[in-house]
C-alpha cells in the first residue's frame, strides 16, 4: 500500500497503489526529475528531485517545455485557496509526449507529438463530461482541485523517500508531467513551443468566456476589466469574434498600451479616470453589451456590472481568495435585466483545439502576450514578480529544450 495520497481524508485507502520506483519502459525517460515543490504558504518554491511519474490508463507523459505563470497558482502559494501540501503547481504547459499509458493511443496521440496541456482536465465519463460540459467535470473538481489527485484517487508524484506530492492540475512546474489524454491537444509545427504554454489556461479561459459564457456576437460592444494574462487574451478573442468595440480597463498604463496593441479599440485607466463614466462616454451613454472581469477582485467585479448596457451580460473570469464576496446592487440588476454568467475555463476536448487553431491562424497573438521568460531555477522569482504586479501579459517558465516555430 502506498503512502496516503489524500491529506484531506486520513482514512482514505488507496485503491490503486502506485509504485514510485516503477520506471516507464521508454528508455529515454529518466527515473527521476526536477520539480518545483511548494511546502506551504510563505515558503519559496524549491527545485527537488522526484520520481518521474508513470502514466496510467488513458494518460500521457509529457516532457515539459514551458509552463505559464498564472494568478491561480499564486492564490495557492499565498494560502488564499486551500490545497494539499507538498504540491507541484503549474497548470498550463507545452511539451512533447514521451510515453502513452494504456488506452491513450485511442485518441490519436503518439509519442513525439508536440502538445498543449490544459489546466481543466475532464474525466470524460461523469454526468457533466458526457453532456459535453468539461468545465463542470465532477471528477476533476472532486479529486484534483480538492485533493491534488488524478481520477483513480492517487497522485502520480512521489518524492525519492516515497512521500506523496499533490498535483495542481498536471503539476506542470516539473520536467515531466502526467495528464489525462482528454486534456492535451497537438500543436502544429509552426507554433512556438515556449509561448504556446499559455494556450492551456490563459487562451482556453478567454475562449470559454467569449464563446461559451458570453457568446459574443459580431457588432456587440465589450469591456475587459483587468488586462493581465487572461485579460490580454479576452481582448483578442472578443475582437476575433467580431466585437465592434473592445474597451480595456486597468490601473496600469503599460498593460493598457499592450492591450491596445493586441486589438483593444479604447483603453481606460481606472486609477486616474472615472472608469464607469469613461465607458459610458465611449458607448454613447449606453454601456457595453458584455463586460469581462479577469482578476477576481470585489471592486473590479462591481465595476464590470456598472458599465453594462440594459440587458447586458457580465462574465466573471478571475478567481478571488476563498470565501471572497463582491457587492451586487439588486435593483440595478433587476431594473436593467442584467445577467451574471460565470466562467471557469472551457470545454477542453473541443475548445483547446479551437484555441490552437486561433493561434495558428494569427487571430490569437499568443507570442505577444508572453512578455517575460524565466529559467527553471528562477521559478520563485517569476511568482514574486507576479505577486508584485510587474508582469505585463503573461510570463512563462522554461523547463525543457526551447523549440522555435
Amino acid at each position: 500500500m502506498s503512502a496516503n495520497p489524500n491529506p484531506v481524508d486520513p482514512n482514505f485507502a488507496d485503491p490503486n497503489p502506485v509504485d514510485p520506483t516503477t520506471t516507464d519502459p521508454n528508455p529515454t525517460v529518466p527515473p527521476t526529475m526536477r520539480a518545483a515543490v511548494w511546502r506551504g504558504a510563505g515558503r519559496p518554491l524549491t527545485l527537488e528531485e522526484l520520481h518521474t511519474p508513470v502514466p496510467q490508463q488513458d494518460e500521457v507523459l509529457v516532457r515539459v517545455t514551458a509552463c505559464g505563470v498564472c494568478h491561480s497558482d499564486l492564490h495557492v502559494l499565498d494560502g488564499a485557496i486551500p490545497f494539499p501540501q507538498p504540491a507541484v503547481l503549474g497548470h498550463e504547459i507545452s511539451g512533447t509526449i514521451t510515453a502513452l499509458g494504456p488506452g491513450a493511443e485511442r485518441r490519436g496521440l503518439t509519442v513525439g507529438q508536440s502538445v498543449s496541456g490544459a489546466f481543466l482536465m475532464p474525466c470524460g465519463w461523469c454526468t457533466h463530461c458526457v453532456a459535453g460540459r468539461d468545465d463542470l467535470c465532477s471528477e476533476f473538481f472532486g479529486k484534483n482541485r480538492l485533493a491534488g489527485q488524478l481520477f483513480d484517487g492517487t497522485s502520480r508524484l512521489r518524492g525519492l523517500d516515497g512521500e506523496t506530492v499533490a498535483m495542481y492540475s498536471m503539476g506542470g512546474l516539473a520536467e515531466y508531467a502526467v495528464l489525462p489524454a482528454t486534456s492535451v491537444a497537438p500543436l502544429p509545427p509552426e507554433l512556438e513551443m515556449v509561448s504556446a504554454a499559455i494556450l492551456g489556461c490563459a487562451g482556453l479561459t478567454a475562449y470559454g468566456a467569449v464563446r461559451r459564457a458570453a457568446d459574443v456576437r459580431p457588432g456587440e460592444t465589450v469591456a475587459v476589466v483587468a488586462v493581465g494574462g487572461v485579460g490580454s487574451n479576452l481582448v483578442q478573442v472578443a475582437a476575433a469574434f467580431g466585437a465592434s468595440q473592445v474597451i480595456a480597463v486597468d490601473i496600469d498604463d503599460e498593460k493598457l498600451a499592450a492591450a491596445g496593441r493586441l486589438g483593444a479599440t479604447h483603453t481606460v485607466n481606472s486609477l486616474t479616470t472615472d472608469a464607469r463614466q469613461a465607458v459610458l462616454d465611449l458607448t454613447g451613454g449606453r454601456g457595453v453589451d458584455v463586460a469581462f472581469e479577469a482578476v477576481g477582485g470585489p471592486r473590479t467585479f462591481e465595476l464590470a456590472l456598472q458599465v453594462l448596457a440594459p440587458g447586458g451580460r457580465m462574465v466573471p473570469v478571475g478567481l478571488g481568495a476563498a470565501g471572497e464576496t463582491a457587492p451586487v446592487e439588486i435593483n440595478l440588476m433587476v431594473r436593467r435585466s442584467l445577467r451574471i454568467i460565470a466562467n471557469y475555463g472551457a470545454r477542453t476536448r473541443t475548445d483547446l483545439p479551437a484555441v490552437i487553431e486561433l493561434a495558428a491562424s494569427g487571430a490569437l497573438r499568443y507570442r505577444d502576450v508572453v512578455t517575460r521568460t524565466y529559467g527553471f531555477e528562477e521559478v520563485d522569482e517569476a511568482y514574486g514578480a507576479l505577486r508584485a504586479g510587474t508582469i505585463t501579459g503573461r510570463a512563462v517558465v522554461t523547463i525543457g529544450e526551447m523549440s522555435q516555430g
